[in-house]
């Protein structure tokens, strides 16, 4: 099984999640777990119930996480050719007036909202092994768009 690439920033954004589930949060809910249960009648005390079900979710959580840091592979070197778009580069993309700027990035690290995009997605897929000033058709639901790699850079 091929692992899944991953930017230096985003492994690191997993690993800090772990550790603030198991270093701050599950510690500061068995407390919470273990005063509610002194109260008595568990049955009907929603303290326990809730500590009980956060603790179920930090844990699903916890083994999710764990897993993932598995199966990823930190991407930490820029490729040969820097013009060229590969796994972390930044594109400023053109079509006519209109443009947009994306970085090409791991499953774990999609942000729509801060261009971050899929190394899977059609447009990522389209864009791979591009360099400035080619064009790449890209089939999206509304039908097919013409961009123009604009610039490549890498951070």
């Amino acid at each position: 099984m091929s692992k899944t690439p991953i930017s230096k920033a985003g492994w690191q954004a997993i690993r800090d999640e772990l550790e603030q589930l198991l270093d701050v949060e599950r510690p500061r809910v068995v407390d919470e777990v273990t005063f509610a249960a002194a109260q008595g009648d568990r049955s009907e005390n929603a303290e326990y119930i809730y500590g009980k079900k956060r603790l179920r979710e930090i844990d699903r959580r916890w083994k999710y996480l764990s897993k993932r840091m598995e199966s990823v592979e930190v991407v930490d070197m820029l490729p040969d050719q820097l013009d060229e778009i590969r796994f972390g580069a930044t594109a400023k993309l053109v079509n006519g007036p209109k443009s947009m700027t994306l970085t090409i990035v791991g499953e774990d690290e999609i942000d729509p909202a801060l261009g971050r995009v899929s190394l899977k997605s059609p447009l990522a897929k389209a864009l791979l092994g591009r360099k400035k000033g080619e064009t790449v058709e890209v089939s999206t639901p509304r039908g097919v768009v013409t961009w123009t790699v604009e610039d490549v850079t890498y951070s």
